[in-house]
């Protein structure tokens, strides 16, 4: 087989790990999304995926599915094997064990733990390792993981429901519904594929919202408030639903935090020492295992995170209506220069419906 060759069958083998990887959206982190396809003559022998934390890695789930049998074998997997004992046994020794031929990999994995060393122990070993086949792709795949890793903090996407002049709301506040039904239902998919919703007490007060995936399959992610004077009743529709975290002042009244942790909520205060309050919050949530972060939320906030650089992606769904001096949705983001600008790079276009969906990636986040 020529090297085209060869590049051309790697390729096509990993993106069928990725494509599994993908089944564990929103059920593996804090762990990464990961695949497994292992081929030997030719033939697909064994698949598999990670599919929740704590339960076995795709390279495991993949040699099970083949029956053990994968001697002289070739594995895919979109993410270095690791080589660490973790709340499962390492993958990088099992793979050795089994006499495996050769390992191909999408990218090396982040962590500070691993970082390279499963690859390295598997050349050690006499394993042939191709690593950086669909990389880019295979970033993509982790960029919460990677971006947890690395900035310590989760891939933060802000979803924005507009009218075509860009106004989240009228002047009053009134916003149901800018977007239709079909935007709706893909806002629902989103928060399914997160980990944790964040919002301010302002759209609490505004909307008494439950943030929950009632539209669309899979799970109700974590909602996080940002509180400080605690201003959400305890009456709220928030609390008819389990996994709320709330982040409040340090002087916050300790009667209301008592009301609201009874309700089973979790309170968190803000100690800011050397970060501002945003990147406090970020670090906390990292702590509790979040890679990927909704915001759904006013101006205030909205305007916040993208001025203090912590936004990675936007998610806009544009209604074709006008509403003249309402609401922006970057209502306290104010630019001094044109040059400052900030630029929003891989746009991807869809129609829901009559309203239009844009998605990208902030120029301003870091690089994967």
């Amino acid at each position: 087989m020529t090297s085209h060759d060869q590049k051309i069958q790697d390729e096509h083998y990993m993106r069928m790990a990725l494509s599994l990887a993908l089944n564990g959206t929103g059920s593996v982190s804090p762990n990464p999304r990961v695949g497994c396809v292992i081929v030997r003559d030719s033939e697909i022998i064994g698949t598999g995926w990670h599919k929740s934390c704590g339960e076995p890695h795709a390279e495991v789930e993949a040699v099970r599915n083949a029956g053990g049998n994968v001697k002289g074998s070739t594995v895919y997997v979109n993410l270095e094997p690791c080589c660490h004992q973790g709340r499962t046994p390492p993958c990088a020794p099992m793979l050795i064990e089994k006499g495996v031929s050769r390992v191909v990999t999408g990218m090396t994995d982040p962590n500070p733990i691993v970082d390279c060393r499963g690859e390295n122990m598997l050349r050690d070993a006499g394993v042939e390792v191709t690593s950086g086949v669909l990389e880019k792709e295979s970033k993509w795949m982790n960029r919460g993981f990677i971006r947890r890793m690395r900035n310590g903090r989760p891939w933060i996407t802000i979803k924005i429901a507009a009218s075509i002049d860009g106004n989240i709301a009228l002047k009053d506040g009134s916003s149901k519904w800018i977007t239709n039904e079909c935007s709706r239902q893909k806002v629902h998919m989103i928060r399914a594929e997160n980990d944790a919703l964040l919002s301010g007490a302002g759209t609490v007060l505004a909307d008494d919202p439950t943030f929950t995936v009632r539209e669309a399959e899979g799970r109700t992610p974590k909602r996080v408030i940002l509180d400080r004077r605690l201003r959400t009743p305890l009456s709220a529709a928030l609390f008819k639903e389990k996994d709320l975290i709330f982040f409040t002042a340090s002087d916050a009244s300790t009667e209301k935090i008592t009301g609201i942790r009874e309700l089973g909520a979790e309170v968190y205060t803000i100690d800011a020492h050397g970060c501002s309050e945003l990147e406090f919050v970020m670090a906390k949530l990292c702590e509790i295992g979040v890679n990927y972060l909704m915001i759904e939320c006013g101006a205030k906030l909205t305007s916040s995170l993208i001025r203090s650089a912590l936004a990675d992606e936007i998610s806009l769904f544009l209604a074709p209506k006008i509403l003249g001096s309402g609401i922006r949705f970057t209502e306290y983001l104010e630019l001094g220069r044109l040059d400052d600008a900030i630029s929003i790079k891989d746009i991807k276009t869809s129609a829901c419906g009559d309203d239009i969906w844009i998605r990208g990636v902030f120029s301003c986040s870091p690089d994967l």
